[in-house]
């Protein structure tokens, strides 16, 4: 078996790839040309993987990877992923975020239609939720210009399924952590101050509204759902999230108190930091594809947060 991910250089992509891996594919990655390559998530799999030239902006790079590679399974993992840059950059959003799974779809269709595709959607769609918790069958009203592209990529994945056949499926995943997360993400904004702030390298952690709540999980059990999902018979896109929520703040008291320390005297709430349109209330409803796919999270919240903390301390550490 031959998985195309594009994205292996981020969180998902490298824990994705390290279970394919274990699973005996032959797996490729689709990395853009970079003058500074960002592969530290995935270093110790460079001689495992075979990474590939390709972009979500450029067709003609896709196309040659997929007619090259021919593979069974594709994972669209890249995205312009960060909610706050994309009201700095909405238009890059679009491209890369919306309409990268649009190229990608146009490749398999043209050149290899046998291929099963994943497309990572985001429980940033739901937005101005409608009902809570949000499963299948829930209305997106996206608040930000990302959930509006991974909102087109979605539904031209659901388009493509039905108007030519391919096997094409999304997973609404709502948060999944880990300590391979970027810095600019809140949870491992947080983790991160933590462990400079333990080892004396930073005084304070500036942070923005507190009380948005998010179903939080680790991406190592979301990559497992992805799998699952393009293995199953039927085509069907799923919620994938613990079904369980915490605020900002609860997560900042337990990253804080598993390193010894009271968050009150460290964290400072800044109006600058505030996003235009706040989403407060995230929650999956993931009944289906546990009683489809036999997927659960293994991570509970206490064990994310434990390792993340863990993980940042050690870093924290390096940098004396």
């Amino acid at each position: 078996m031959k998985a195309l991910i594009t994205g292996i250089t981020g969180q998902d992509g490298s824990y994705l790839a390290e279970f394919l891996l274990e699973k005996g594919y032959e797996v490729y990655g689709l990395v853009r040309r970079s003058a500074t390559p960002n592969y530290w998530r995935i270093n110790h799999l460079l001689n495992k993987v075979r990474l590939v030239e390709g972009d979500l902006l450029d067709q003609a790079s896709i196309n040659e990877a997929i007619s090259r590679i021919r593979p069974d399974e594709v994972y669209n993992l890249a995205s312009q992923s960060f909610v706050g840059l994309s009201w700095n950059q909405p238009e890059y959003t679009a491209q890369v975020t919306g309409l990268g799974a649009l190229r990608v779809l146009e490749a398999i269709r043209h050149f290899h239609p046998r291929a099963k595709f994943y497309q990572a959607s985001s429980s940033e769609m739901f937005g101005g939720v409608e009902k809570t918790p949000q499963d299948e069958e829930t209305g997106f009203y996206p608040k930000s210009p990302y959930g509006v592209a991974k909102l087109y990529a979605h539904h031209i994945t659901i388009n493509y399924r039905e108007s030519y056949g391919l096997f094409a499926v999304s997973g609404i995943c709502f948060n999944h952590e880990s300590p391979r997360r970027g810095e600019e993400f809140v949870t491992r904004k947080i983790t991160r101050a933590v462990g400079r702030i333990k080892v004396g390298l930073q005084d304070r952690l500036e942070l923005g509204n507190l009380e948005p709540k998010r179903d939080w999980g680790h991406a190592k059990d979301y990559v497992e759902a992805m799998w699952l999902m393009l293995n199953n018979r039927e085509q069907k896109d799923y919620v994938i999230g613990t079904g369980i929520t915490h605020s900002v703040k609860d997560f900042v008291i337990k990253a804080f108190n598993f390193a010894g320390l009271d968050w009150t005297k460290y964290v400072v709430v800044s109006d600058k930091l505030y996003r235009p349109a706040e989403v407060y209330n995230l929650v999956a409803n993931p009944e289906r594809i546990k009683r489809d796919l036999g997927w659960s999270p293994k991570y509970t919240f206490d064990d994310l947060v434990k390792e993340m903390v863990e993980a940042d301390l050690e870093l924290a550490k390096s940098e004396l």
